[in-house]
């Protein structure tokens, strides 16, 4: 159950400040079972990977990650309002902080750290965020971007065939999360919506070094979801794969990184069918990096409580035919409440070529140059 608490008792606890709050929330979310995969790969970078055999184990984010946090907002008059939000990950198997944050190292928020303000004409936020391009994949995937077998995974699966060291979540074709965002989202006029990204990189020197924008356009109404991605980042890789392994690297401004993204999806008395088209290259150096991403999904609500969804993706090295991969994943879905959720996952991925790993959950290398397959069985519950 999600707690309210009274603004000045909170901040006081949590910050040792004492300032004016409409309200602050506290919530959170557990989410973990039992995974099974037949072969697991030893590394996340598909060149230096081997296979490492079956596993049986607890893993943490079946759905999504667990997480915890706090939110707030100030009501300041006029249809204004200052916000904040506080949120990171955890491994409900160990307990420990869960996703890495930065090539800093792991942050206590790590997908949520911004103040902001809202207002009739839209929303701006600023600090590490969940970035607008994620939602609208959300948006036009059945499998809703969720961590076993979705357009999430194979986004991932494409960002490590363009050579991602996935130690920062900063991704290079794209991100799951990004430092120092600034994020506008604007109002919804008759169903559409936009929003704008840009992250300074910071860089001495080097003014385009490590930057980020992003432009997402979005459409919902009468059961149809449309989203149309554009994003562009200069060196936001600090890591590069040599045959001696892994080496950091100097942001120059030089290096792009850019992400296309075409999706829709459309549900109609319970059933869902979504389709995407996306492609990942360095327009710098298209020999180093041009891979086209392909998704198809369905989904059927047998009633509010059960849910089934499925879903293909598909990856395909536009520079190298040999190197492609297909997955295919299924999903059941039981509400045991508004909070809680039963669920069981099955899918099997084959990829094909040096670099190719895209993965069944997220979080648990693959086998390269090979088929694998995967099933989870687990629990989520938010408060």
């Amino acid at each position: 159950m999600k707690i309210k608490l009274v603004a000045v008792a909170a901040l006081a606890a949590f910050t040792g400040s004492a300032y004016a709050q409409s309200s602050v929330t506290l919530y959170g979310v557990i989410d973990g079972g039992l995974l099974y995969q037949n072969a697991v790969g030893t590394s996340f970078i598909p060149a230096l990977s081997k296979n490492g055999g079956k596993v049986f184990a607890y893993k943490d984010g079946g759905i999504y990650a667990s997480n915890w946090g706090m939110r707030g907002t100030e009501d300041i008059g006029g249809g204004y309002k200052i916000n904040f939000r506080l949120q990171g990950t955890l491994n409900s198997g160990t307990g420990a902080f869960g996703l890495s944050g930065t090539s800093n190292g792991n942050a206590a928020f790590s997908q949520y750290a911004t103040i902001g303000v809202s207002s009739p004409y839209g929303r701006i936020d600023v600090g590490r965020q969940i970035v607008p391009m994620i939602w609208a994949m959300y948006d036009t995937d059945a499998r809703s971007s969720q961590y076993f077998g979705s357009i999430l995974t194979a986004w991932v699966g494409l960002n490590q065939a363009t050579g991602w060291i996935p130690v920062s979540t900063n991704g290079s074709i794209g991100a799951l999360y990004d430092d120092n965002a600034i994020v506008y989202q604007s109002p919804t006029f008759g169903g559409v919506s936009f929003a704008l990204e840009y992250a300074p990189g910071g860089v001495p020197g080097q003014f385009q070094g490590s930057t980020r924008e992003s432009a997402v356009l979005k459409y919902a109404n009468y059961g149809l979801h449309l989203s149309a991605v554009y994003y562009n980042g200069h060196d936001t890789n600090p890591y590069a794969v040599t045959p001696a392994g892994v080496v950091s690297v100097a942001p120059a401004g030089v290096d792009n990184n850019r992400f296309y993204y075409l999706g829709a999806m459309y549900t109609f008395r319970g059933f869902s069918v979504s389709a995407s088209w996306a492609n990942g290259r360095n327009p710098s150096n298209t020999a180093k990096a041009n891979v086209d991403m392909y998704s198809a999904g369905l989904g059927y609500a047998f009633s509010p409580a059960l849910n089934v969804t499925s879903g293909f993706y598909y990856l395909k090295d536009k520079n190298h035919s040999a190197n492609h991969s297909a997955e295919i994943s299924l999903a059941v879905d039981y509400n045991l409440s508004k909070q809680t959720t039963l669920y069981a996952e099955v899918g099997h991925v084959d990829n094909r070529g040096n670099n190719m790993g895209q993965t069944i959950v997220y979080g648990e290398p693959t086998a390269p140059n090979q088929s694998t397959t995967g099933a989870m069985i687990g629990i989520r519950h938010s408060f």
